[in-house]
C-alpha cells in the first residue's frame, strides 16, 4: 500500500502505531519498525529529559529499512517539560513528532531546521488550515471513534472534510482495528491511519496484563465516555467500577466550572486526579481500574505480539 504517507516516512504500509500514555515503549516501536510501519512514544512516558534520550538512542540503534520512529510532544503549558523535551528530540533526531493540545509553532519551526517532520493532531476544519498554514507535514484527523480525547466527527465526514480543504497528507485517527477499516479510511481520502487501541494488548507494552486482557473481554459497546479523567470526555472501557462512580463530573465540579476564575484549577485538579487513577490502574493491581481504550477493541481476540497485530493490519 503505497500513498503519500509511506512516501513521507519511507515505511511499507500506511500506518503509525499511535502514541498512548503508559502503553506505548521502546520494545512496541522496535517491533513497529521491522513490520513496515512507524512507531510513536509520547514524550511524557519518560519521567526525565535523559530517559528520554536513552529511548531514542536505543531506537536509532534498531532502525530498519522500511520502518520509522517518533514522539508525541503535549506543547500547551500543561506540560512544563515541552521545550526540554523539544530541544532533546531536535538534537537527537528521529522521523517526525506529533503534536497534540496547543500551538505547532515553535514545535514546526524547530523541527524542520534538523529535518523532523511534524504531524499535528486536529479535531476540526479550522485548526488543521491552522497548522496547514504553519507549515506541518501532515494532519492527524481524529475522529468520533478515537480511544481517549477523541473528536465530534465521524471518520468518513472528518477525512473527506479535510482531505477535499488542505494541501497536505491528512491521516486518519480512530475506528482501525482490521484491514477493512484502513481500506476504508484510504477510500475517504486519508493518506494513512493511526492506530492504538489493538496495540494495548500487545505482549510488548507497558501495562498490566489485567488492563491487556479487558481489551479481550471488553468491545465496542463496552467504551463509554467519562467526564472524569481530565475534566474534558475521554473513552474507557465501561469496568464495575467506572460504573460505581459514574462517568459525570460531581455536582461540585459542575459548580465550580461555571466560575470563571475557579474553572481553569478545578480542571488541573480533576485532570491529576484523574491521571493519577488512569496511571495506577495500567501500572499495578488496583480495584480503581479506569482503563482507556476505544472501540477498535472489538477485534482484540487475544493478547498478541506487536508483529501479530501489524499482520493482521495489513494482511
Amino acid at each position: 500500500m503505497q500513498t503519500k504517507l509511506t512516501e513521507l516516512l519511507n515505511i511499507k504500509h500506511p500506518i503509525i502505531q499511535a502514541p498512548m500514555f503508559l502503553v506505548s515503549n521502546v520494545a512496541m516501536v522496535k517491533e513497529a519498525m521491522k513490520g513496515g510501519i512507524a512507531g510513536c512514544i509520547p514524550a511524557l512516558n519518560y519521567r526525565t529529559l535523559e530517559e528520554l534520550r536513552t529511548a531514542i538512542k536505543a531506537l536509532k540503534a534498531n532502525r530498519v529499512e522500511g520502518g520509522s520512529f517518533g514522539f508525541n510532544l503535549i506543547v500547551n503549558k500543561s506540560n512544563v517539560k515541552y521545550k526540554g523535551q523539544l530541544e532533546v528530540l531536535c538534537e537527537e533526531g528521529c522521523d517526525f513528532i506529533i503534536t497534540s493540545l496547543g500551538s505547532p509553532e515553535e514545535t514546526i519551526k524547530q523541527a524542520h531546521k534538523v529535518g523532523i517532520k511534524v504531524f499535528c493532531d486536529v479535531v476540526d476544519l479550522k485548526f488543521a488550515k491552522k497548522v496547514e498554514e504553519l507549515g506541518a507535514d501532515a494532519i492527524i484527523a481524529v475522529n468520533n471513534k478515537a480511544g481517549g480525547h477523541r473528536g465530534d466527527k465521524s471518520p468518513e465526514d472528518l477525512i473527506k472534510e479535510l482531505s477535499s480543504n488542505c494541501r497536505i497528507p491528512i491521516i486518519s485517527a480512530g475506528g482501525v482495528g482490521i484491514k477493512a477499516d484502513i481500506d476504508n479510511m484510504l477510500s475517504y481520502g486519508a493518506a494513512g491511519v493511526s492506530v492504538g487501541s489493538p496495540f494495548i494488548a500487545s505482549i510488548e507494552a507497558s501495562v498490566t496484563d489485567e488492563y491487556k486482557q479487558a481489551c479481550v473481554e471488553y468491545g465496542a459497546n463496552d467504551i463509554v465516555m467519562t467526564e472524569r479523567i481530565s475534566g474534558t470526555p475521554c473513552t474507557v472501557i465501561n469496568t464495575p467500577y467506572v460504573k460505581k462512580i459514574g462517568t459525570k463530573q460531581t455536582w461540585l465540579e459542575s459548580v465550580l466550572n461555571k466560575n470563571k476564575k475557579l474553572k481553569k484549577w478545578v480542571k488541573m485538579i480533576r485532570f491529576s486526579i484523574g491521571m493519577n487513577a488512569t496511571k495506577n490502574a495500567a501500572t499495578k493491581a488496583t480495584y480503581k481500574t479506569v482503563w482507556v481504550a476505544g472501540p477498535s477493541i472489538e477485534y482484540t481476540k487475544e493478547i498478541l505480539p506487536t508483529k501479530e497485530i501489524i499482520k493482521r493490519l495489513v494482511n
